[in-house]
């Protein structure tokens, strides 16, 4: 077996295989005997990289080889290559002309830290959410068939997806549908044992203990291609004649597969950091008709200690010291007064302990973000209580429907984007049946670095149309515990309550809860010029903005909302009454969201007061710090105070 791991020490290396190749037909032209050693250099290169400009990291150098291989025996970019996700795929990046600007990966003007179609011939698909690669190739693949291009071979499609993601519903759906469709879909199962966290389910632990022959499979493939060649068997039968050996198979090694239960062609599981047996494996089935699968056994972390040791924690690991392993945010605190500020998932998962530990009827779930969320601090006490569901998002809000409907008091702590995919549970399994299912949307915003895929612009404008549904924002950590305490304790109905990622105002989440009256808001600043109503964090950047313009003569009255969903009638009339210009600003899409709903209430009641809306534009918004992100928005302090002049000036209201 051929391996590629890299010493912990090596902080940078040579590359001479790696600087010859700035395209995958660069790299075919090499020997399958080099690609042991280009494997090595592909993972300094991202040791070096991503050690100062931070990615997601063991997710990468676990699909070396992989990646590598499918790039040697398929002629990208005419092959489709789809990739899940995206976590691994920075290798492909360095193989396919970006070795030379990755250092700007994730930053602004920068690479996308996933596959986007955008940016190179080669990233296929969009990638940035789990499940989806199963369904887009096979769509590819069809279309390949549907409509080849004259006097060009057969185009082959690949999608690769890990263990975790084809845990996924839609990965189901498209496996049964490839299953059913005429194609020739090639599936390379990435079966790391890993997601972000330790992977859950029977999946996982079916994969975990899949074997099979190699030699039956190759020998299998040999006699249907005989018969098919002697014309004892055809297109027609071959289904037939695959839940025969598929029986037989089963019957000799006692063992059913899921996937040729599909009659879907399975081989393996092989080494995957064996990258000469991947590129045999595959050269061999590549030309094969009808869908298959490739299942590869991978490290997550492979070639580095450290972040084999710890695979969760290295894979999205921050800045770190190539040479130790030591990662910047491990390094200890000087001194008290310098403790760090909890994040917001830290403050969520800090309150909800408390209040679970009050309650026996509080349970949380999160949907492979254990971590993530901070769902981990209850569920290391309280392990019976908490509840992992895999990357299965809707099935986490009707699971937490459930739960709720025999008297329980579910937390469903789940990524702005990608609560997204259960719209509709929420929907028709939580609000037409009223049910008390708290909805702790992390992530919320522009996020940053991730960049369009994973910004949480859209839940207020989403939830906010719900029927019954109350939807908050809480300017500050205290009011994210007294929300959460007024969820748990007085409401009965569903509750959506957003939050950003980073850092809050606070080293300790302990302050006292108290209850919060639905749908009232609060005054942060008297003023009589212009009238400024916020929702969220971005009260801290209107503070800062009414001091920048205090000393330009303008006054400013503030509210934070606290709610989008009731709102604050009595707030919205004092503004109203008072005839002066308002400003609304969120950390969300300006279409439907929080400016949206002031507009729809001034003209409702017959009001004229013009409305500005600041916030995220109508459109995706690229990768970079969320601080340069919020600037080019214009709802940084700057832009906030720019919007307020001009609502002051009377300049027309931007639609």
């Amino acid at each position: 077996m051929a391996t590629t791991t890299v010493d912990t020490n090596t902080s940078s290396a040579a590359t001479p295989l790696l600087d010859t190749i700035s395209s995958p037909a660069d790299m075919r032209r090499l020997p399958v005997e080099s690609l042991p050693q280009l494997c090595a250099e592909i993972r300094s290169v991202l040791i070096e990289e991503c050690s100062s400009n931070p990615g997601h990291f063991a997710s990468s150098m676990g699909a070396v080889e992989l990646t590598v291989a499918l790039h040697y025996v398929f002629d990208t970019p005419y092959d489709r290559l789809v990739w899940d996700v995206g976590h691994q795929a920075y290798g492909h990046k360095l193989l396919t002309g970006r070795r030379k600007s990755f250092h700007t990966n994730r930053t602004l003007g920068g690479l996308s830290g996933f596959p986007n179609p955008a940016e190179s011939p080669y990233d296929t698909f969009t990638a940035g959410h789990a499940s989806n690669s199963i369904s887009a190739a096979l769509g590819m693949a069809v279309a390949a068939r549907l409509n080849p291009e004259p006097g060009k071979p057969r185009r082959n499609t690949v999608a690769v997806i890990g263990d975790a993601s084809i845990s996924g519903g839609l990965a189901f759906e498209g496996l049964n549908n490839a299953a059913n469709t005429p194609n020739n879909l090639l599936i390379v199962l990435n079966d790391n044992d890993m997601s972000i966290d330790r992977n859950v389910g029977s999946l996982n632990s079916y994969l975990a203990h899949l074997t099979t022959s190699p030699g039956y499979n190759r020998m299998r493939y040999r006699l249907y291609k005989g018969l098919r060649k002697a014309r004892l068997v055809s297109d027609r039968s071959r289904g037939a004649i695959m839940r025969f050996n598929n029986s037989l198979k089963s019957l000799l090694v006692r063992e059913q597969n899921i996937f040729e239960g599909l009659n879907i062609r399975y081989f393996g599981p092989f080494d995957g950091h064996d990258v000469t047996t991947i590129v045999r494996v595959l050269t061999d089935i590549r030309d094969m008709d009808g869908p298959r699968l490739l299942h590869l056994r991978t490290v997550k972390g492979k070639g580095y200690a450290p972040a084999e040791t710890d695979p969760a924690k290295w894979h999205a690991p921050g800045k770190f010291d190539p040479s130790t392993g030591r990662r910047v945010c491990d390094e200890p605190v000087a001194s008290f007064s310098a403790l760090p500020k909890l994040k917001y998932q830290e403050v969520f998962g800090r309150t909800l302990l408390d209040l679970a530990e009050r309650d026996q009827r509080i349970v949380g779930i999160t949907a492979a973000m254990s971590t993530g969320t901070s769902m981990n601090i209850m569920q290391e006490k309280m392990p019976g209580r908490v509840f992992d569901v895999g990357i299965a998002e809707g099935h986490a809000v009707t699971f937490a429907g459930g739960l709720a409907k025999d008297g329980m008091r579910p937390f469903l702590a789940i990524y702005s984007s990608f609560l997204q995919r259960g719209y509709d549970h929420i929907i028709h399994d939580v609000a037409i049946q009223g049910l008390p299912v708290t909805f702790c949307i992390d992530r919320a915003g522009l996020v940053g670095e991730d960049g369009m895929t994973h910004h949480g612009a859209l839940d207020l404008a989403y939830l906010r149309s719900i029927p019954g549904m109350t939807v908050a924002a809480p300017a500050d950590a205290a009011t994210l515990r007294n929300l959460m305490f007024t969820a748990a304790n007085t409401y009965s109905g569903p509750f959506a309550i957003r939050y950003p990622r980073g850092n809050s105002d606070v080293t300790a989440a302990d302050s006292p809860m108290k209850p919060l009256t639905i749908g009232r808001g609060r005054k942060m600043a008297e003023g009589k010029d212009v009238a400024v109503l916020s929702i969220g964090t971005v009260a801290a950047d209107v503070a800062l903005a009414i001091d920048i313009l205090r000393d330009k003569g303008i006054s400013v009255l503030h509210y934070d909302m606290v709610f989008l969903k009731p709102l604050d009638d009595d707030i919205l009339a004092d503004v109203a009454a008072r005839g002066i210009p308002v400003v609304t600003v969120e950390d969300g899409t300006v279409n439907g969201g929080l400016g949206g709903a002031i507009a729809e209430w001034m003209t409702a009641h017959g009001h004229t007061s013009p409305v500005y809306r600041l916030g995220i534009p109508d459109a995706f918004v690229t990768q970079g710090t969320p601080a340069q992100l919020k600037h080019i928005c214009g709802f940084d302090a700057e832009g906030i105070a720019h919007g307020i002049s001009r609502a002051h000036s009377h300049a027309d209201p931007q639609p």
